[in-house]
């Protein structure tokens, strides 16, 4: 019965850090390319030179601020024996260093996010039966942004217009400049079974939006990124093939989307799909 436990114990947390990749993916003022595979965080140049920026970090999520300073999280976990968890957050300077601006903590990371609009203002999920989005300014303020009776809030984005959009299981979600509160599109979710999970609330996965403010979902489940207009138009836009599956993306000043992909071998790439094609 102990040896059960163990291995139970053990399936959970290995199934935590690797069913549940990354939507970390963000460039620099430059047109460098920075993700996240969950082990390292690893950029591609604008030469298309791919190296290992950050080195053995597990993070899920990646920000990247105005002066091109790049934020991240490590997360572990202290084995069976403990049960515990640990974090840090890290810094890769414009210059090259490599600093830790909130020290080893036990826990999950709180009160915290990656999460952040162009005036640097923070946004984070509390769940509970009555869930609140936090905003957090630079001065430090807490504001309560929106609440609501959700189901299960998931992955968050910041537009560079200050508005936040939110999947909360399979509904997209949107709080205007203003703090309103608008469902924008229900029941993203969509399944072959290809992802590797059989639960909805690992099929839509990253948001990110390009210019003209159209919004772009990847839905894991069905290896499809849908493109949602902004009068409501849902589409889908790109296919991810063979075992890969479409985590996050990102579009550059060229209009070329940089796809962030995973597979159930705990794989990461990143795909360029030009505009044209």
């Amino acid at each position: 019965m102990k040896s059960y436990i163990i291995l139970l114990s053990f399936t959970i947390c290995f199934n935590f850090l690797s069913a549940h990749p990354g939507i970390g993916i963000v460039k620099d003022s430059k047109g460098n390319i920075f993700y996240t595979d969950l082990k390292h965080i690893w950029k591609i140049s604008i030469d298309g030179k791919k190296t290992i920026a950050v080195p053995n970090v597990h993070s899920h999520e990646l920000y990247m601020d105005t002066a091109d300073n790049l934020f991240g999280e490590h997360l572990w976990f202290n084995g069976e024996r403990l049960n515990t968890w640990g974090h840090y957050v890290w810094c890769l300077k414009k210059n090259g260093s490599l600093v830790k601006i909130k020290n080893p903590s036990p826990g999950f990371l709180e009160n915290y996010s990656f999460v952040r609009d162009h005036k640097g203002n923070m946004y984070w999920a509390e769940r509970s039966e009555i869930s609140h989005i936090k905003k957090k300014t630079p001065a430090g303020t807490v504001i309560t942004w929106a609440s609501g009776k959700f189901k299960d809030i998931r992955w968050l984005h910041a537009s560079t217009r200050g508005e936040v959009y939110f999947i909360d299981l399979n509904n997209l979600y949107k709080i205007d400049e203003k703090g309103k509160l608008k469902l924008i599109t229900r029941s993203l979710e969509e399944s072959n079974n290809i992802s590797g999970s059989n639960s909805m609330k690992h099929h839509v996965y990253g948001i990110w939006l390009d210019s003209a403010e159209n919004i772009y979902i990847a839905v894991r489940g069905a290896q499809v990124v849908k493109k949602i207009t902004p009068a409501g138009f849902v589409s889908a836009f790109t296919y991810s093939s063979g075992g890969w599956s479409p985590d996050a993306g990102l579009f550059d000043e060229k209009g070329t989307l940089w796809l962030k992909e995973s597979n159930t071998n705990n794989e990461t790439r990143v795909r360029k799909i030009s505009k044209r094609k």
